[in-house]
């Protein structure tokens, strides 16, 4: 049955494209890749090695020292970024089959990452154009401005979730900037990164601005972010993997941007429009599998709503339609790998002895086979309880009743993360106080997780380090140098100019 997920024309070797070429590892290293609807090995991928990454940099480090590309006007540069939307649109049915064959995401909802892989790099190609820097005069006296120039090679190690798309996120503003880069994409998920080399080369990206190795992060990872010649590096994923990067780039003093773990609140308060809650809770928790860094996987809920919440939202948690990723009814697909669903089952299992299971609960009925978890509904949680406190990344939500302003907050920042949070309420005095307090990178109010590219993304605490978004990618990636330029006559103490006795 399994060979019927199986697209056209799949690849069954995946490479590294290293200085605009496709290669093997030099040692010829490899790892098996699996289809999450059935786990069967469809493919191996090169893995990356620390000489495999040397090469890559090696590579990129050329092409940015001596290339065209950092020197290209910025107008130059949005051209080519451009191409490279026309041509993930001109694919953008073909990416959505391999990124939910790849990930076992629904393809109803691949379809959209892929098109917004596409804006992304429109919107960088319009913002580097657009841009200006500040200058600033000292009538008669001076003239100051900042020149803006790219640091060098970005080294981008993306997840697994939404693969495709969350590597647009990297690749468009560093490569705008007039950076070059190496991508090390989530070893579990290398199909549609094999996909970009294509692109970039049909686009007219110059040789060796973009280099991919695949492999583990232990491997691939960690060699390019111990590599001397990588100024920057920006890291999509967990926490723990977040702050190994943090010890390993400080001997060199890298430049760091680092999206990680959430554990976000959703906030419904006595007063919200609950039906509009409920939809946009359920939303934010199993679309993408749940496998979404910003998912409200913590539902808090005003008691005096909440038995009405609870009951509602289970009820719509059961008839969720789970299945078969490719089919366009489905809702939850497939997680991406036995490795994660053990670890999301395994939640489920704590879950029974910190909370009231009200729905899913374990693998749904009839999908014997693939990582397939049902939408799991835990209530009556305590703020201390594991599947609280913890990262699941999969769907499952845990709801918890509060009975004041000050409870709900309290119950929000209970938590070492502060990625994302919602908050459901008519009063608006108390949605915009609340928005103040909460600890949290970003707040949607009275709205399920819908970004305008120019705002920060990131989080606090646990959540993250640095923000990407709009103008401060373009910071990320790019030095701001200042320089001053005196009008007239230079006025300056004359040290040393008296007469010596």
């Amino acid at each position: 049955m399994a060979e019927r997920y199986f697209p056209d024309n799949l690849p069954t070797r995946i490479q590294h494209y290293i200085d605009g070429k496709c290669v093997d590892s030099v040692g010829g290293e490899t790892f098996d890749v699996l289809a999450p609807v059935s786990n069967a090995n469809y493919a191996t991928a090169a893995a990356g090695q620390k000489a495999d990454v040397d090469l890559a940099v090696a590579s990129a480090a050329k092409a940015f020292n001596e290339g065209p590309w950092p020197r290209m006007k910025p107008r130059e540069r949005a051209r080519i970024l451009n191409r490279i939307a026309d041509a993930v649109e001109s694919q953008e049915a073909r990416l959505a089959e391999l990124e939910t064959f790849d990930s076992g995401l629904p393809i109803t909802q691949a379809h959209g990452q892929a098109l917004r892989a596409a804006e992304n790099f429109r919107f960088f190609a319009d913002l580097i154009v657009a841009q200006f820097d500040d200058a600033m005069k000292v009538p008669g006296a001076q003239i100051n401005y900042v020149n803006r120039k790219p640091i060098g090679v970005a080294g981008l190690i993306t997840p697994w979730n939404t693969p495709f798309m969350l590597e647009s996120w990297k690749l468009a503003p560093a490569i705008a900037s007039g950076c070059t880069v190496v991508l090390k994409p989530a070893e579990f998920t290398p199909l549609s990164a094999s996909l970009w080399a294509g692109i970039f080369e049909e686009a007219g990206l110059p040789q060796g601005v973009f280099n991919l190795v695949n492999g583990l992060g232990e491997e691939a990872g960690d060699a390019l972010v111990k590599h001397p010649d990588v100024p920057l590096i920006s890291f999509t994923g967990e926490t723990t993997t977040g702050q190994t990067i943090f010890r390993n780039a400080a001997t060199g003093l890298k430049g760091l941007s680092m999206e990680l773990g959430g554990k976000s609140p959703c906030v419904v308060f006595a007063d919200a429009d609950l039906d509009a809650a409920i939809d946009s809770a359920l939303f934010g928790v199993f679309s993408l599998n749940g496998e979404r860094c910003t998912a409200g996987s913590r539902i808090l809920v005003e008691r005096s709503s909440y038995d009405e919440f609870c009951e509602k939202f289970a009820a719509r948690a059961k008839n969720i339609v789970v299945g078969d990723p490719h089919d366009p009814k489905t809702e939850v697909g497939a997680l991406v790998h036995p490795e994660h669903y053990n670890k999301v089952m395994s939640y489920v299992e704590i879950g029974k002895t910190e909370g009231r299971l009200l729905a899913g609960g374990g693998r749904p009925a009839g999908l014997e086979t693939g990582n397939y978890v049902a939408p799991t509904v835990f209530v009556d949680v305590a703020p201390d309880a594991r599947i609280f406190q913890e990262e699941i990344f999969g769907p499952v939500v845990a709801i918890t009743p509060f009975k004041n302003d000050d409870e709900a907050l309290a119950l929000a920042n209970g938590v070492k993360y502060g990625l994302a949070a919602y908050i459901w309420t008519q009063n608006l005095t108390r949605a915009h106080n609340f928005a103040q307090n909460v600890e949290a990178g970003m707040v949607w109010l009275n709205s399920h997780n819908v970004r305008d590219l120019r705002t920060p993304f990131g989080g606090v605490k646990a959540s993250g380090l640095g923000h990407e978004g709009g103008f401060r990618s373009i910071d990320f990636y790019t030095d701001q140098q200042a320089v001053h330029i005196t009008l007239g006559t230079v006025q300056t103490p004359k040290f040393g100019a008296a007469a010596t006795y």
